[in-house]
């Protein structure tokens, strides 16, 4: 399975398990997770919600090859199902991030709630590089966090950084050995699901309530840009040259 659902007590796991593709993600691993997160969301007795990846790679992002050939078409493709679950749970989400974080597998981090990081893991959004832009609320989230110069040296030059850096804008919680990334990030779940979950479920909508409208605004905005830029002629020069490299 290229990504592993599962359940440890009270704490929803999803795994990114594709790493002979450095975890990309596929429509039927959206598909997989979107259906999961809507579960969870229906099931009282799931109280958090945690991803993770591998030692070497958390993911880097769309399976291009796929994106390129099954472009998001419609309202609800694959991505936008899964984004839009993740988005909208109240259920408090988690991200143990190790290795590379790379175009949505970065981006889903700024919908996480609490992120635990392994020493030495980096964040990249390079859609400029691909002819792309912004996706799912970044481009309004990232600066909010870290300010315009750091959030256009993210965005514009898709330059990676480290969490550390990451840590110092507020989007990483903590960063800690790479042996104890997993046990910390359940340590915290755990603790987080021994608390009232209506509580939480409060506590969450309260803290989201102010962004919400516009993380929702902005990523209606972001969808149409992007899909119009992925179909553009300087996209799929890029994308070609992209493949023929790896070939």
């Amino acid at each position: 399975m290229d990504v592993l659902i599962g359940r440890d007590e009270t704490i929803l796991t999803i795994e990114f398990n594709r790493p002979h593709k450095k975890n990309a993600l596929t429509s039927a691993m959206y598909e997989a997770m979107a259906d999961a997160i809507e579960a969870a969301e229906a099931d009282a007795g799931i109280r958090v919600i945690l991803f993770s990846g591998k030692p070497e790679i958390f993911s880097a992002g769309n399976d291009l090859e796929e994106f390129l050939r099954s472009p998001p078409q419609g309202d609800t493709p694959p991505v936008y199902r899964f984004m839009n679950a993740l988005q909208k749970t109240e259920k408090p989400v988690m991200a143990a991030v190790s290795g590379k974080a790379i175009g949505i597998g970065a981006t889903l981090l700024l919908h996480c709630d609490l992120i635990y990081a392994a020493e030495g893991a980096t964040l990249a959004m390079p859609f400029t590089q691909l002819g792309l832009c912004p996706e799912f609320g970044s481009s309004l989230l990232l600066p909010r966090l870290g300010g315009h110069q750091r959030a256009a040296e993210a965005l514009l030059l898709g330059e990676s950084f480290t969490v550390a850096q990451a840590a110092e804008w507020g989007l990483v919680n903590q960063v800690v050995p790479a042996d104890a990334l997993l046990p910390t990030a359940f340590h915290k779940a755990k603790k987080l699901a021994a608390l009232p979950p209506a509580s939480l479920r409060a506590t969450k909508r309260l803290l989201k309530a102010e962004t919400a409208e516009g993380v929702a605004q902005r990523i209606r905005e972001e969808m149409k840009i992007f899909r119009e830029l992925l179909v553009s002629p300087e996209a799929r020069e890029i994308f070609e040259a992209f493949f023929q490299k790896q070939r």
